[in-house]
């Protein structure tokens, strides 16, 4: 940890909270549809029409929108009325306004690793880059980094471009996030460091199986990051 020069870290539901906004549009989605199916049916369904999309749209706001609307016509056996495709398209819409408050601790933490003048911090996210720009923004988070980057997918090669962009090599590179498929495993494979802070809920995309390693660190909120480092 010693060798440590830049921390990056995940955004949603890291820096502030988000999946627990697209469940809220899940559940009103289900209950638009209840003419058609039932809620369990609608919800594996969309999950199986998003990971259909997935290569194609990404990941974000706007690419939920559409898995939803494609989900609904076929759940709907294509007898959806205008008036239920002007709901789903609000639901949507709704998620690209989200507030972006800072999850407790968060502020705090990033102004002490900031004024410590230590490391380079960068947020290093994945999905659509216009929202996810206008949710940092709104966050008022970005006095204390020095970069933000926006990827299409997490993955070894993503990290690798990363330690590339800051000249340094991958043992010197800390990732702080929620998700272990998207934020930890990668790093800890190329060699790197990673403090995984388990949100309350998990979006399902991103379970998988989780182990121990030498390079983990395991926190239980944001602010345990200070004593780490």
């Amino acid at each position: 940890m010693g060798d440590i020069s830049l921390i990056a870290f995940d955004a949603d539901d890291t820096l502030w909270e988000c999946q627990s906004y697209f469940e809220k549009v899940e559940e009103e989605y289900c209950r638009l549809l209840a003419p058609y199916a039932p809620a369990d049916k609608v919800s594996e369904a969309l999950f199986a029409t998003e990971t259909a999309n997935m290569p194609l749209f990404g990941y974000g706001c706007k690419a939920f929108m559409l898995s939803l609307l494609e989900n609904a016509a076929r759940v709907s056996g294509e007898q959806l009325t205008a008036d239920e495709v002007t709901k789903i398209i609000r639901l949507g819409k709704g998620l690209l306004q989200l507030p972006a408050q800072p999850i407790d601790g968060v502020e705090e933490t990033l102004k002490t690793l900031h004024d410590a003048g230590k490391y380079h911090l960068v947020v290093f996210t994945k999905g659509e880059l216009l929202d996810q720009e206008s949710k940092f923004m709104r966050s008022g988070l970005h006095a204390y980094f020095d970069d933000f980057v926006v990827v299409s997918d997490k993955t070894e090669s993503s990290y690798h471009r990363l330690c590339r962009q800051f000249g340094i090599k991958v043992g010197q590179l800390l990732m702080v996030g929620n998700s272990f498929r998207s934020d930890i495993e990668p790093v800890l494979k190329l060699g790197g460091w990673a403090a995984h802070i388990p949100f309350r809920t998990v979006w399902q995309h991103e379970v998988v199986e989780e182990y121990d390693h030498p390079h983990l660190m395991r926190l239980d909120d944001f602010s345990q990051l200070k004593n780490l480092l």
